[in-house]
């Protein structure tokens, strides 16, 4: 990459997207092809917020490269009250040789990766989700053998998820609908940006239009972690933007669907849907494990 760190999809370029994911697909297809890659290198998991797929898949992906992974809980660290993001950068740049910091505000990322000397990977942010994506384009890739021309439909919340979906649109050469609720659509200046750069980004109020004849059809929790107040205001806002069997009816014959999880079934989406012949919504979670070390490799490891 052209960076020591990797925080945001929209800082790749179109070649370093694509060889993340051919990088990623290799890992999946020989999961123990370099074990000794980051052999004696440390990773530090920095989290603020809980995580299963995150967490497990850098773990992982950090022993089977050879290195270990140390995680930090929220009340280890306390970052950003009990000590600056600066210092706890500095800190661990004496000890580690990255950080994967998952934070409720994409200002600390970037605090801690202007004051780190090691790679900070940013595994989730406000702003982004960039490793989430990065596994999702591998999944799509490994099912329709590519990314160019496909037609992704999102519906829902125009969170973190959809931003970095947005970012990537114009990277991967795919169509991309967007479908949220008044108020809760994704950030206008990124959507402006992507377009700006060749992307082909829609934003509409319409499910149905959005899901139309699309290959895929990707939808995320109506809340995130830190938005439970306002739990109750949503709930009466997004119905109509839950992915059913009847909204899938409108989708190619083909489609498929993704969650990137958690999931509150009977909210975005129905049991009926999720559990059902179109779902890789678990091939997604078993791609975050490739495409980290994919990340890995490339930051730590020097591989691209």
């Amino acid at each position: 990459m052209r960076r020591k760190d990797f925080l945001s999809i929209d800082q790749l370029t179109a070649d370093e997207l694509a060889r993340l994911i051919t990088h990623a697909l290799e890992f999946k297809q020989n999961p123990f092809s370099a074990p000794d890659l980051l052999s004696n290198q440390t990773l530090a998991l920095l989290f603020q917020k809980p995580s299963l797929r995150t967490r497990v898949s850098f773990e992982v992906g950090m022993h089977q490269l050879g290195g270990t992974a140390m995680y930090l809980s929220p009340a280890e660290v306390g970052l950003g009250d009990r000590e600056g993001a600066a210092d706890v950068a500095r800190v661990l740049s004496r000890y580690v040789n990255g950080i994967v910091a998952r934070t409720f505000l994409h200002r600390d990322v970037e605090a801690l990766a202007e004051a780190a000397s090691v790679p900070v990977i940013n595994g989730l942010s406000d702003r982004g989700h960039p490793c989430e994506i990065l596994g999702d384009l591998l999944t799509m890739r490994e099912h329709f053998g590519q990314l160019d021309g496909l037609t992704v439909a999102y519906v829902g919340d125009g969170n973190n998820v959809a931003r970095s979906l947005v970012e990537a649109a114009p990277l991967a050469n795919f169509r991309l609908r967007i479908a949220s609720p008044r108020g809760y659509e994704p950030d206008p200046t990124a959507v402006d940006t992507a377009i700006e750069a060749g992307g082909s980004v829609q934003v509409s109020h319409d499910p149905v239009v959005a899901v139309d004849e699309a290959d895929v059809v990707y939808t995320d929790a109506w809340f995130s972690m830190g938005q439970e107040a306002e739990r109750e205001a949503r709930a009466a806002i997004f119905p109509p933007f839950q992915v059913s069997g009847e909204l899938m009816a409108h989708a190619s014959r083909q489609a498929v669907v993704m969650h990137c999880l958690p999931a509150h079934r009977g909210e975005e989406i129905t049991d009926e849907v999720i559990d059902g012949p179109a779902s890789i919504v678990f091939d997604q979670a078993e791609n975050r494990l490739p495409a980290q070390k994919a990340v890995l490799a490339e930051l730590m490891g020097g591989v691209g």
